[in-house]
């Protein structure tokens, strides 16, 4: 199991919080359409932007049954 990390700091989303926007959809097969559901939800990447590619690498990582590891390098 993953440990839990803040993925969006201005938003103060976790990779948690990401997880369980992602299995409340229906589906998600997109990751374009599946990131644009969770900010909806979470509202991560809305403040300053630096964490976008890190979400969507966790979105396409759980659309392929990967897990994330925590990665320091966005904001």
């Amino acid at each position: 199991m993953t440990a839990n990390f803040m993925v969006c700091n201005c938003k103060q989303v976790s990779y948690n919080d990401i997880l369980d926007a992602l299995h409340g959809l229906d589906h998600f097969d997109d990751v374009t359409s599946a990131f644009e559901d969770v900010q909806k939800i979470s509202h991560c990447s809305t403040g300053c932007g630096g964490c976008h590619d890190k979400i969507m690498k966790i979105i396409s990582d759980a659309m392929y049954g990967y897990e994330a590891k925590e990665d320091n390098s966005c904001k």
